[in-house]
């Protein structure tokens, strides 16, 4: 009997199998934030992460720009990264750079943080834009939702965080303190958690696995075929 079917089965099971692997890890190539909410006029530690490089190159520095609406910002100092701050005429924090004091590989999550605190009148949501510096090559998460578009239709978009009322902050993550509190001790132990917009895109993911599935079903048929001819 021909092997071409099984060669056939084989190629259809690896490239279900690619899939289900690859799927997911492109969809959560992005920097993220957490929390995603905060208060007005209340301090609260925001934790960037990023979990891939530029094309496979390890990541050397992230460069965030702030977003106009912040009384004040203060980066954390960590072990592994050294701090660069760019004011304004107004003295405000303008931009905050995290450089890696060895480059992160790009299967290695990463995560960097800083206390900011919102004016009373800054805007419903903050967008934050980050240029990702690796050993060969960038990438810029800078894009930013119009009204009505879905951020997740979008190449690169730039972490963003909304406000929300004081009154309001338990609801949107146990409060803004609670937040800072908790983001401080995972960064101390090295355990933050994984922004949820890491995750893989449930739609990657049901591809990837009916692929798996349909190039398994693929090798079974053409087993038993097998043995009928062969009986």
């Amino acid at each position: 009997m021909s092997r071409t079917p099984f060669r056939r089965t084989a190629l259809a099971v690896a490239l279900g199998a690619g899939l289900a692997i690859a799927a997911p890890a492109v969809a959560s190539a992005h920097v993220g934030v957490t929390p995603d909410a905060l208060a007005a006029d209340e301090a609260t530690v925001l934790t960037f992460s990023f979990t891939h490089g530029c094309e496979h190159s390890p990541t050397t520095a992230l460069r965030i720009t702030m977003p106009e609406g912040l009384a004040s910002v203060s980066p954390t100092v960590e072990a592994g990264w050294d701090i660069a701050v760019e004011r304004g005429d107004d003295g405000l924090v303008d931009v905050v750079t995290y450089s890696a004091a060895t480059p992160v590989p790009t299967d290695l999550r990463g995560a960097v943080s800083m206390q900011v605190r919102p004016a009373e009148d800054a805007a419903e949501s903050l967008a934050f834009p980050v240029e990702q510096l690796c050993e060969s090559g960038t990438a810029e998460w800078t894009e930013i939702a119009e009204e009505g578009q879905n951020p997740h239709d979008l190449d690169a978009p730039a972490p963003v965080v909304s406000l929300v009322a004081a009154t309001d902050s338990a609801d949107a993550g146990d409060g803004a303190h609670a937040a800072s509190g908790e983001a401080a001790t995972e960064s101390a132990q090295g355990d933050q958690s994984a922004d949820a917009s890491d995750a893989a895109e449930p739609l990657a993911i049901a591809l990837g696995a009916g692929g798996l599935v349909a190039g398994i079903a693929a090798l079974v048929v053409a087993i038993l075929a097998y043995r009928r001819r062969s009986a």
